[in-house]
């Protein structure tokens, strides 16, 4: 009886503990404002979500999400910048770059948190990833271009053609695309350009390519990303080795990517997020980044275009499809 009476008052203890926590979490709005939908944004905005969770913020009873898609429309983005700014809520989340864009043209004043951005000094957001100032900071997913292009040469080591396909007016694949022809220059190779301006002319850019690249590469441009299958049916049509910059996509039919984890950066931004919420400055927190890669391969999509996966690239894999 004597053990089970201190058994009860432990779990006391650890009951009014918890609901100290709970209450000593303040009820917040965070607004969320993404530019489209797709696998790689909708985990990162997923991990971001379950971050605050696991720090007390609960939804629905001490944190209210106004999450909003821009359907990549950049005046629907604006739009919605507009509108979480007129609610005066406590925090922004904006994930990409253009959303990112919006939101800090839209207020100086509410923090918002960045996530998914590739250039955040160079698409204007910030004054330096060391030291952000005014009320932005956040995660970039700036591509590790160079260790991209050797996996793909090791895939297909006679590739000298590389096709890339971006939106012109995403500032992130503006970015991406001068570290490719860096990185191109580097190994001999010719990078060859196929732009869209929405996600409907995505399929025709692809067909462009077909004759005139011996590999397609797709950064992280949330155009293109959003109708990735379009890329797949072209490349595997036309046995078009596809490659991608987010792990996300290899499911969806690209031979591999080595990247980040869209989740884990996510949680990361949430991190960072609970910091302000919790008194941090967003002008003194720098902006972060994901050091570890991860590599995920898909061995029925290799076959579709026609290439054979080398057994190094397969047993270093932390996944294969």
């Amino acid at each position: 009886m004597r053990y089970f009476k201190i058994l009860l008052a432990i779990l006391l203890v650890l009951s009014v503990s918890g609901t100290a926590l709970a209450q000593d979490v303040k009820k917040v709005t965070i607004g969320i404002s993404q530019i489209v939908e797709h696998p790689a944004l909708d985990a990162a905005r997923q991990g971001f979500i379950d971050s605050l969770a696991e720090h007390g913020y609960i939804e629905g009873k001490n944190v209210t999400y106004d999450i909003q898609i821009a359907q990549g429309n950049m005046a629907t983005a604006n739009s919605i910048a507009k509108a979480l700014v007129g609610e005066e809520v406590n925090l922004i989340h904006s994930i990409a770059t253009p959303t990112s864009q919006a939101c800090v043209n839209a207020t100086k004043t509410i923090p918002i948190v960045i996530s998914s951005v590739t250039d955040p000094v160079g698409a204007g957001l910030v004054k330096s990833l060391e030291h952000p100032g005014g009320n932005v900071t956040g995660t970039t997913d700036r591509s590790p271009v160079d260790r991209q292009l050797d996996l793909i040469l090791e895939i297909v080591p006679k590739a000298k053609r590389i096709g890339f396909m971006y939106n012109s007016g995403e500032d992130n694949s503006i970015s991406s695309l001068k570290q490719l022809q860096e990185a191109a220059a580097k190994r001999n190779m010719e990078v060859v350009e196929a732009t869209v301006s929405n996600s409907s002319g995505v399929y025709l850019a692809a067909k462009s390519l077909v004759g005139q690249v011996d590999v397609i590469h797709i950064p992280t441009d949330n155009t293109v990303v959003s109708a990735f299958e379009s890329v797949v049916k072209v490349c595997e049509e036309n046995k078009i080795p596809l490659f991608a910059a987010d792990i996300d996509s290899v499911p969806r039919g690209a031979i591999a990517a080595l990247a980040i984890d869209y989740y884990r950066l996510g949680r990361q931004s949430g991190d960072m997020a609970v910091r302000i919420l919790q008194g941090a400055n967003p002008a003194d927190m720098p902006v972060e980044t994901l050091k570890d890669l991860k590599l995920v391969v898909n061995e029925n999509a290799a076959q579709k275009m026609g290439v054979s996966l080398p057994e190094t690239v397969v047993k270093r894999a932390d996944k294969v499809l």
